[in-house]
Order: structure tokens, then sequence, then C-alpha cells
């Protein structure tokens, strides 16, 4: 492999676990809150594609332009979630960990069970739009357009999901949720509305993630499955409930993935995923920034 080619695939690798990591950080941020692993995360992906693709089938509003709406979309969809489901899934007295798994699991499966009711099995793509199909040629490396901006909406969302954990009250009161559930009651924070406003936020960022996602890949009810996978190994090896170990994750992931693909069948690609994950789980269970 030359010089050229291998900078060819970093670079390919780089900006895909960007994106991944995006996907990610909303299911590290849930769980780092709650101790709740969201099943239906892949889901949340799902109906953020459906909702991009929908707005530019109907309206012709293309994806970067759609992408606040379907933000706020899965905002919404998020903290509904937490008060019609998982919130009262939490207040289980006996085996409470299985009973949050089966809720948000349920929770999934009714999700897709309604968008191959309502959208059918098939695959649909955005066919047109500002970015879809485009290159650019940065000395000599050849990057697709839709995922250079969905590498450069990765950094600055993390640089924003920064500014509002350390410099907002919001933020603050998430942390400090984080910490000790028991003690921000005393001190008058309404910790089922953090919950809410914390899987709202878990599920804006993911629906960031699809908006993006929905320019240059199929959306079908199944798409979330293989994304929410690749989540958890990057949730997994970054740490549970660590926001910037998600970013360092997400990037190492999509490099080894990169690699791998260099290295081996298209069709055995994961296999530099999975590998690193059992890794993780042997040597290092709590990941790299993890307090398990």
């Amino acid at each position: 492999m030359t010089t050229q080619a291998l900078l060819q695939v970093l670079a390919s690798g780089l900006l895909m676990g960007l994106l991944y990591a995006l996907i990610a950080v909303g299911l590290s941020l849930i769980f780092g809150l709650m101790d709740v692993v969201n099943f239906a995360h892949g889901d949340f992906l799902m109906v953020a594609m459906y909702a991009a693709f929908g707005l530019w089938f109907f309206t012709g509003l293309d994806p970067l332009l759609a992408a606040p709406l379907v933000t706020g979309l899965l905002f919404v969809l998020g903290a509904l979630a937490y008060l019609g489901v998982v919130r009262f899934a939490m207040r289980a007295r006996s085996n409470a960990g299985m009973v949050q798994i089966f809720a948000t699991f349920g929770l999934a499966i009714t999700i897709q069970g309604l968008a191959q009711f309502l959208f059918t099995p098939d695959y649909r793509s955005i066919g047109q739009s500002w970015l879809g199909e485009r290159t650019i040629n940065l000395g000599g490396l050849f990057l697709p357009l839709p995922q250079v901006y969905g590498g450069v909406v990765s950094v600055l969302t993390f640089a924003a999901l920064y500014l509002l954990m350390s410099r907002t009250d919001f933020g603050k009161a998430l942390e400090a949720t984080r910490e000790d559930q028991g003690a921000v009651a005393l001190v008058g924070i309404d910790r089922n509305r953090v919950f809410a406003l914390g899987w709202g936020l878990g599920a804006a960022l993911v629906g960031l993630a699809g908006a993006v996602l929905a320019i240059f890949y199929y959306v079908h009810p199944q798409v979330g499955g293989p994304f929410s996978t690749i989540a958890y190994v990057v949730v997994a090896l970054g740490g549970f409930g660590s926001i910037f170990g998600a970013l360092v994750a997400g990037v190492i992931v999509g490099l080894i993935e990169a690699l791998a693909t260099t290295i081996l069948p298209p069709a055995l690609k994961s296999i530099g995923i999975y590998s690193l994950y059992l890794a993780v789980v042997f040597l290092r269970p709590r990941g790299l920034f993890g307090r398990l």
C-alpha cells in the first residue's frame, strides 16, 4: 500500500469515526446520567433518517436545512420516551435493571414495527441534495463532502456539548445529577425534569447524526441496528458515561474499521471492531475514560 493510499484510508476512517462518535455520545450521556442503556437508540437514529427523508420528499427541503427540525423532533421523542416508558420502568422495586432493559428493548421493537407498517421494508434514499455524491480534493485526498460535513458537525457538536456541560446551569444540573441523584433533590432540582431533558438531549444528538447520515445512506426500518451495535462498542471503549471518551473511541473505531477494510474482505470489515470490543471487555472493562 502506498503512502497516499494509506492516508486516504485513514482520512475516510477519521470522518466515519467522528460520525460514529456523534451517534454514540447520546447513548453515553443517558447511561452516565441514569445508568440506563437505551436499546432503542438505533431506532431513534432510524426515525431521524426517515424524518430527514420525509422532509426532503414532501417539501424538497435539503437535509442541511432539515437538520435543526429533525434534531428538535428527536428531542421531543426522547423526552416523551422517558416520560412515557422509562420513568415507570425505573420505579420497579425488584430486578430494576432487567425491567429497564426490556422496557427500552420493547420501545425499540415498537418503533421498528411502526416503521415497517407505515413505510414498508423498502430501501429509500435522498436522490439529490446539496452535498450528495460530491467530493473535494485535499492535497490528493478525495473526500466525500457528506462525510466531511458530518465530521465538521460532529466536532462542533462536541465543542457545544462541552460548553453546555461546563458553562450553563442546565449542564451543571446534569453533572450534579450524574454524581448524586439524592443530593440534587435536597437543593430543589427536579430529578425527573433533568432526566427528561437528558433523554431529550441524548435523542437530539443521535437525531442530528441521522440527519447527516440520511444524505448518503439508505433509509429502511432496520438501518439503526448496525449503527447502534457500533455505538455500544464506542461507549464501552470510551467508558460508560464519558462524553470525551465517546469522541476518542469513535475515532479509534472508525480508523480500525477503515484499516480492516483494506486488509480483509468487505464482508469481514467488522471483525476488527468486535475484536477490539472483546479486548476492552477483558482487559479494561470500564473503558479508556470510564468510571465504573
